[in-house]
């Protein structure tokens, strides 16, 4: 049997997906499985031993239907489930599974602040798509699979001294804490780690891209004992750096989904948007904590974020309690 998964962007969501990758490969007789996404993402999959054959969109989606329709699927899954994914299941005119979004709860949600999302995580809600197919969650988390030379990287890394890993990142604006209140977090974390005993605090490693580098130097020029990978190194390398943290302080960001993927302890810290969106880490409650501004009449106000705050006040993320942060770190 011959299934393709459908999934563009971005890394988070594509992170999601692995566990529907892995059950269907394990679970689906004879299944021969293949995934479609954007070239930009594909070092995301490439490494995956699930999946038997990639296709990767660049411009032209005709020219990916067409090297799609030469495989003959039995089965679409369609995890993305938007106009582009419509026209290619149309044209290839095959049976398919299409995730339910519930764009109109999140935008209940968004809106009017009436909270119809269910308790269920975007995880379940994958699988739930396939359920059709026989296919059950095993239970086994995400995944994220490093090339040996990415794994070793980690590794350099880690041997030097035991790290904090700091993904600075987001997509949108107004999902990361501003660099002035990263210093405050940051800072309170080392004085914290001194008062306890502890001759120095452990190194914090900042991640992010190139957009990022701006605020990297900004907090290094504001903190001691920070290193910066902002802009340095590639998404696997940041992976590498996730995998053997101490613990992973995050955004609501792709690499909050990959630090689930390697069972870290996480700090998550939330913005605009919120983890009943169904999209906090994939983890056991006691391997993560949501820092959150909660009670704000105005949040969410979006499902995906903006470039910045549009009631101009920013509390979301200027109130956050940079102590029970601190606290929870050394809870976890």
């Amino acid at each position: 049997m011959k299934i393709l998964i459908l999934r563009f962007s971005s890394i988070g969501d594509i992170v999601l997906t692995t566990p529907v990758v892995r059950c269907v490969k394990h679970q689906v007789k004879n299944c021969e499985l293949h995934y479609a996404t954007k070239s930009r993402f594909a070092s995301l999959l490439q490494t995956n031993p699930y999946i038997d054959k990639l296709h990767l969109l660049d411009n032209s989606i005709f020219d990916l239907i067409t090297q799609l329709r030469k495989e003959k699927f039995d089965y679409i899954i369609d995890l993305h489930h938007n106009l582009r994914t419509a026209i290619i299941k149309n044209l290839l005119g095959v049976k398919s599974f299409s995730f339910d979004k519930l764009n109109f709860e999140k935008w209940l949600l968004v809106n009017l602040k009436i909270n119809r999302m269910p308790d269920t995580h975007i995880v379940e809600r994958y699988l739930k798509t396939i359920e059709k197919l026989g296919v059950i969650n095993d239970k086994g988390g995400l995944d994220f699979f490093l090339t040996n030379e990415e794994d070793e990287f980690g590794k350099s890394i880690a041997t030097k001294k035991k790290y904090v890993a700091f993904a600075i990142g987001g997509q949108k604006a107004t999902k990361k804490m501003p660099p002035e209140k990263i210093v405050e977090l940051i800072n309170t974390i080392s004085l914290a780690s001194i008062t306890d005993g502890r001759s120095e605090a452990k190194p914090i490693l900042l991640l992010g891209g190139k957009e990022d580098e701006t605020a990297a130097n900004f907090i290094l020029s504001k903190t001691k004992g920070v290193e910066n990978f902002c802009g340095k190194i590639s998404i696997q390398q940041s992976a590498a750096i996730i995998k053997y943290a101490d613990i992973v302080l995050t955004h609501d960001t792709g690499m909050m989904h990959i630090a689930s993927a390697f069972q870290k302890k996480i700090i998550s810290i939330w913005g605009n948007t919120i983890p009943q969106f169904g999209m906090q880490p994939y983890l056991p409650k006691e391997l993560f904590f949501n820092a959150e501004v909660e009670n704000l009449n105005c949040r969410p106000c979006s499902k995906i974020g903006y470039n910045s705050c549009p009631k101009g006040h920013f509390k979301c993320m200027s109130q956050q309690n940079i102590l029970k942060i601190t606290k929870a770190m050394d809870i976890l």
